[in-house]
């Protein structure tokens, strides 16, 4: 496959429910109550219950995993965390991901991950390097 600048490699929205969060909780051990008790995310000044920050560095990268498929890897991913992912009990959350080229040189291409949740910005500097 071969990748300009600019180029659109995908565009998703995926929606995070509770549910969401306590599988991710399982899977990955981190059972912080800020992730599933309200009371407890009021407590500490949180707007509300937040999705795991590595959950959400997870489906962003996620989503150009399921694009490229087989035909590229992933060499190396970076993101810095701007804001939190707050999940509604009843509506829970989307968070659209658009990824596209933003360099390459002859061994591979970074693209460029802009992930959004209600319209603000919740990954800063989110960049995947993909060997070509």
């Amino acid at each position: 496959m071969t990748y300009e600048v600019g180029d659109v490699i995908a565009e998703r929205t995926v929606h995070l429910t509770r549910e969401s969060l306590v599988r991710y909780a399982g899977a990955s051990g981190d059972f912080n109550p800020i992730h599933y008790r309200d009371d407890v995310a009021a407590s500490v000044g949180l707007p509300g219950v937040l999705a795991h920050g590595m959950l959400t560095m997870g489906l962003a990268s996620s989503v150009v995993v399921a694009a490229l498929g087989d035909t590229a890897s992933i060499t190396d991913y970076g993101v810095r965390f701007t804001r939190p992912v707050v999940v509604d009990p009843q509506d829970g959350a989307d968070v659209s991901v658009l990824a596209k080229v933003g360099a390459v040189d002859e061994a591979s291409a970074r693209i460029d991950l802009t992930v959004n949740h209600a319209d603000t910005t919740v990954l800063l500097k989110a960049q995947l390097r993909v060997a070509l």
